[in-house]
C-alpha cells in the first residue's frame, strides 16, 4: 500500500476520500454529484467525467462554458488506449492578424472578435462516443435539470459576477441571464439558464432521431446537431453579425485532435499531458529539471526547495514564451525540450542561493537560437487578471480514467441569443505579433493555459490531476505532484499545503502583463522561510493564508495493490470529491 496510509495523523481540513469502486472530483460539489449519478446508472469514468464537465459549464459560467474549451485526457483500460482530446478551437478562416493591426490597434478586443470555434461540446461528445457507456441524453440530464430548475448562487459566483459586471453589461444577451433585473444575483438566489437547457434538448432530439444506429451513432448525431445543423447556423450568424470570424463552414469542418499525449518519466512515474498547443508540457519540463535535485532532503517548503522550484518554473516559462504554440503552424522542438540532456543543462542554470530577477533567456534544446518570444508590459499586482477555469477527474472500478480542464467565462464574450452559450473567447491568448510563435493566424489555435494531466506507475494508472488558475496551473500541479511523490502526502493533504507562485514572465492573457522577478506565497509558509527567500534576492509578496489565486486542484491516486482510489479536492473553493 502507499506510504501515505501509514500515518495515523491527519493534517488536512478535509479527509481524503477513499473508495474501492470509483472516485470523482470536480470544481463544484453538484457537478461531482452528477458524475456520481452516472456511476449509479452503470456509467464508467468517462460518462461520469463528461456529465460532471457539462454541469461545470452550467454551474461555473464565470469560469467555463459549453461553447468554450475542454482539453481532456482519457485512459480506457480495456482498449489499453491513452489519448488526449484537444477540445480547443481555432481561428476562423476569414480571421487575420492584419485585421487586428489595422482595425483594433493591435489588440484583441472583448466581444465576438475574440471568438474561436467553440470546442468544449466536441470534446465532451467525442470522449463520450469513443469511450463511454451511456447515451448523451442520460449524461446531459443533470445539466438540463440545473438549467431549467436552477441552482443556488454560491459566494464565489456572486463575487465574480460582481467583479466582471462591466464586461457582462456590455452584452445584453449575457446581462439578461447573469444580471437578472439588472442586478448581480445574491448568494442563495436561484439562477436559471433556460436557453442553454433548450440547446441541450435540441441536441438530445438529434440523438433520438439517430438512435437506430446505436449508442455511438446517437452521440455523434448530437454532436453534429451542434456543429452542422441549426445550432451552427445560429452561432455563425451571430458571430458574423457582431464582426467576428466564425462561419458555418468553419464549424462544420471542426473536430478536436485526438493524440498520443507527450510524456516524461519522473523517478519511475510516467506523467502525461496535452501537447504544446497548451502549456501542458511545462509540467514535464519542470519535473525533469527537479528530478536531479534532492527535494526530499531539502525539506518540504524549505527555502532551498522553493528557490529551486521557482527558478525551474522561470526557465520553463521562458521556454513556453519562446517555443510553445500550435504545432500545425510552428515547429515546436518538443523532443529536445523534454530530453534528459536538456533538463540537465537547464538544471545547471539554477543556484538555490540566488534567483532570476527577470525572466531568464530561453534555453536552446536544438542548439539553434530560440524563436523570439517577446515579453509584455510591466505591471503591478493591481492589474486585473482574467477569470479562469475549472477541472474534473474520475476513475472507475475497471481502471478507466478521465481528466479534463474546461474553461472560458462569460466575461468578455457575448452569450449567443437563444442558445445560452458563448463561442470560445480563447482568442485573447493569441498574439498580435507576426514574430511570436503564438501569433494569430486563420485556422490556428491560440496557445492554451488549461492543461489536464495523468500519471502511470509501473505501467498502471496512478493519478489523474489538474487545476484551474491560468499561469498558476502548472505551478500548482507540480507542487501537488511533488507533495505526493516526494513527501508521501495523501492527495488531500498534498492539495491543502501552502503554495508559491512565480510571475516572472508575460501573462498568458492580453495584454500579457509581466511582473519581473515577482514571487507570491501563501502566508502559511513559515515566515522565516519567506525572509530567507528575500535574503537570497527573491522579490516576495504575501498572499493570504488561503487563496483561490493558487488554483483549485483535484487529484485521485490509485493503489493497484489494494484497489483503493484516494481522492482529494481543494478546500480553497467549491471543489469536492465523492467515492464508493
Amino acid at each position: 500500500m502507499s506510504s501515505f496510509y501509514a500515518s495515523p495523523e491527519r493534517t488536512s481540513h478535509r479527509p481524503p476520500i477513499q473508495a474501492r469502486h470509483y472516485a470523482i472530483c470536480s470544481g463544484h460539489y453538484l457537478a461531482t454529484a452528477a458524475g456520481n449519478r452516472m456511476f449509479n446508472l452503470g456509467g464508467n469514468a468517462i460518462d461520469a467525467g463528461v456529465a460532471a464537465g457539462i454541469c461545470i459549464n452550467v454551474l461555473l459560467p464565470d469560469l467555463t462554458n459549453f461553447g468554450g474549451v475542454a482539453p481532456t485526457i482519457v485512459y480506457h483500460k480495456e482498449k489499453d488506449e491513452l489519448r488526449s482530446i484537444s477540445g480547443l478551437g481555432y481561428w476562423g478562416s476569414d480571421a487575420s492578424l492584419e485585421i487586428y493591426q489595422r482595425e483594433e490597434g493591435g489588440k484583441i478586443p472583448n466581444g465576438a472578435r475574440r471568438s474561436v470555434i467553440p470546442a468544449a461540446a466536441d470534446a465532451w461528445l467525442t470522449a463520450l462516443a469513443r469511450y463511454g457507456n451511456l447515451s448523451f441524453e442520460t449524461v446531459v440530464t443533470p445539466a438540463i435539470e440545473l438549467c431549467e430548475q436552477g441552482f443556488q448562487v454560491y459566494p464565489s459566483l456572486s463575487r465574480n459576477l460582481q467583479k466582471h459586471r462591466p464586461n457582462i453589461e456590455c452584452f445584453p444577451s449575457s446581462a439578461e441571464i447573469f444580471l437578472p433585473g439588472g442586478r448581480v444575483p445574491e448568494v442563495g438566489k436561484v439562477l436559471y439558464q433556460h436557453d442553454l437547457g433548450r440547446t441541450f434538448r435540441r441536441m438530445v432530439e438529434a440523438e433520438k432521431q439517430a438512435s437506430g444506429g446505436g449508442r455511438q451513432a446517437g452521440v455523434e448525431a448530437a454532436r453534429d446537431g451542434f456543429y452542422k445543423g441549426e445550432i451552427a447556423r445560429e452561432i455563425a450568424a451571430f458571430i458574423t453579425a457582431e464582426g467576428g470570424f466564425i462561419s458555418e463552414a468553419d464549424l462544420a469542418g471542426f473536430a478536436s485532435d485526438i493524440e498520443e499525449p507527450p510524456t516524461v518519466n519522473y523517478k519511475g512515474i510516467d506523467v502525461y499531458t496535452c501537447g504544446p498547443w497548451c502549456q501542458g508540457p511545462m509540467n514535464l519540463q519542470v519535473l525533469k529539471i527537479l528530478e536531479g535535485f534532492d527535494l526530499k532532503g531539502m525539506g518540504h517548503n524549505s527555502a532551498d526547495y522553493l528557490s529551486v522550484l521557482v527558478q525551474a518554473l522561470d526557465l520553463v516559462f521562458a521556454d513556453r514564451e519562446a517555443y510553445y504554440a500550435d504545432p500545425k503552424f510552428v515547429d515546436v522542438p518538443l523532443d529536445g525540450l523534454l530530453s534528459d540532456g536538456y533538463a540537465a543543462e537547464q538544471r545547471g542554470r539554477i543556484d538555490p542561493n540566488q534567483t532570476f530577477d527577470e525572466m531568464p533567456a530561453p534555453g536552446s534544446p536544438t542548439g539553434v537560437g530560440a524563436v523570439r518570444g517577446g515579453s509584455g508590459p510591466v505591471g503591478d499586482m493591481n492589474t486585473e487578471r482574467y477569470p479562469d477555469t475549472s477541472y474534473v477527474c474520475a476513475v472507475d472500478a475497471e481502471g478507466n480514467a478521465f481528466s479534463a480542464t474546461p474553461s472560458d467565462p462569460v466575461a468578455g464574450s457575448p452569450v449567443i441569443p437563444g442558445l445560452g452559450l458563448i463561442a470560445s473567447g480563447r482568442g485573447n491568448q493569441s498574439r498580435i505579433d507576426p514574430d511570436h510563435p503564438a501569433s494569430l493566424q486563420a485556422g490556428k489555435r491560440p496557445r492554451l493555459t488549461p492543461n489536464p494531466a495523468m500519471a502511470f506507475k509501473d505501467g498502471k494508472l496512478y493519478m489523474p490531476f489538474g487545476t484551474p488558475g491560468g499561469d498558476m496551473q502548472v505551478q500548482s500541479m507540480v507542487q501537488v505532484f511533488v507533495n505526493i511523490v516526494e513527501f508521501g502526502m495523501d492527495p488531500q493533504q498534498a492539495i491543502e499545503q501552502p503554495r508559491i507562485g512565480t510571475f516572472n514572465h508575460p501573462d498568458s492573457f492580453a495584454p500579457h502583463t509581466y511582473w519581473p522577478g515577482l514571487r507570491q506565497v501563501e502566508t502559511r509558509v513559515d515566515d522565516s522561510v519567506i525572509r530567507e527567500l528575500e535574503a537570497r534576492g527573491h522579490k516576495v509578496e504575501r498572499w493570504p493564508e488561503w487563496t483561490r489565486a493558487t488554483g483549485n486542484v483535484c487529484a485521485i491516486v490509485v493503489d493497484e495493490d489494494s484497489g483503493t482510489r484516494t481522492a482529494g479536492a481543494d478546500a480553497r473553493a467549491e471543489a469536492y470529491a465523492i467515492g464508493w
